[in-house]
């Protein structure tokens, strides 16, 4: 509210980068060259506003949908936000996007000469969550972190200019262990959505019911359920981790800072006994640098 007691118009760009202190990891912190901080949060409000677009949680009153020209009646479709949105992208590559965001994005796409792929697998990933809800495998659900986490990883390294094919491969590990474990923890937030993360082959493996997700709190065979995809993702977690070591400087903290984000989860999910129902388990700040000076030493 403002001193006079009006509301302010709801600003969709600023309350969309303000996100970025919620996730898992640090988006662009403080040490970084101020070039790559305004690059890494340009993607980061385009990867976190087509999240918000596939989740149903944009900013009340429909302003994202007007700046993408979705009418009124449409504005609750999200497959046709979904569709305008990535109408709005391509004009990064070739006129001028509608959207602020993506007007933010504009500079780094021609100073980092980024490709629209990444960028459309997130909102592949996006569209898959509207017609998919359910996984069989483990596979299936690599095939989905494929477009949902990898882009992401894979732009961080086009933005700082570190690409490499084996750098690629290690980062795609880790981002598609950071998604795992963000559907580790909101387990029961997807549900909600109607969405399951935890593979149905797995479920069946441990005896889980789908009931079972929707308690207060999990019983034996969901926790050694959970238990075990996270093992998985912790694997997943130390097999990307040299990747931390094949760069240098301020990007080996940054990359430091992902794996470390994704072990301290662990940690919690592990410390809350693998009961993930009450809700996500979240590490402390004390855990979170431990886990940093870990991995930096290539422990772990």
């Amino acid at each position: 509210m403002t001193g006079t007691g009006t509301a302010r118009p709801l600003d969709p760009e600023r309350g969309t980068l303000d996100k970025a202190a919620g996730e898992n990891f640090p988006v662009a912190p403080f040490f970084l060259p101020r070039a790559w901080r305004t690059d890494l949060m340009a993607v980061y409000g385009f990867a976190r506003l087509v999240d918000d677009i596939g989740d149903g949680d944009l900013a009340p009153g429909g302003a994202d949908a007007r700046l993408l020209g979705v009418s009124p009646e449409a504005a609750e479709d999200r497959l046709v936000l979904l569709d305008a949105f990535e109408a709005d992208l391509r004009r990064v590559f070739d006129a001028t996007p509608r959207h602020p965001l993506l007007r933010r994005l504009q500079p780094t796409v021609r100073r980092c000469s980024l490709t629209p792929e990444p960028f459309l697998g997130l909102i592949a990933a996006n569209r898959q969550d509207q017609l998919v809800g359910r996984y069989e495998t483990y596979e299936d659900l690599l095939a989905y972190c494929e477009l949902s986490a990898n882009p992401v990883g894979r732009l961080v390294l086009a933005v700082t200019g570190t690409s490499t094919p084996e750098r690629i491969r290690r980062s795609d590990m880790i981002c598609t262990a950071l998604q795992i474990v963000e559907h580790l923890q909101d387990v029961a937030e997807d549900l909600a959505r109607d969405r399951v993360y935890l593979p149905a082959a797995d479920m069946k493996r441990f005896h889980v019911q789908e009931a079972d997700l929707a308690t207060e709190s999990a019983g034996a065979s969901v926790r050694a359920l959970i238990a075990y995809e996270a093992q998985r993702a912790r694997h997943l977690l130390n097999e990307g981790a040299p990747l931390v070591g094949s760069v240098h400087g301020r990007l080996k903290l940054l990359l430091a800072g992902f794996v470390a984000g994704g072990r301290a989860a662990l940690h919690a999910i592990a410390a809350a006994e693998y009961d993930v129902l009450p809700g996500p388990p979240k590490p402390g700040k004390v855990r979170l640098l431990r886990e940093v000076g870990v991995t930096l030493r290539g422990e772990g």
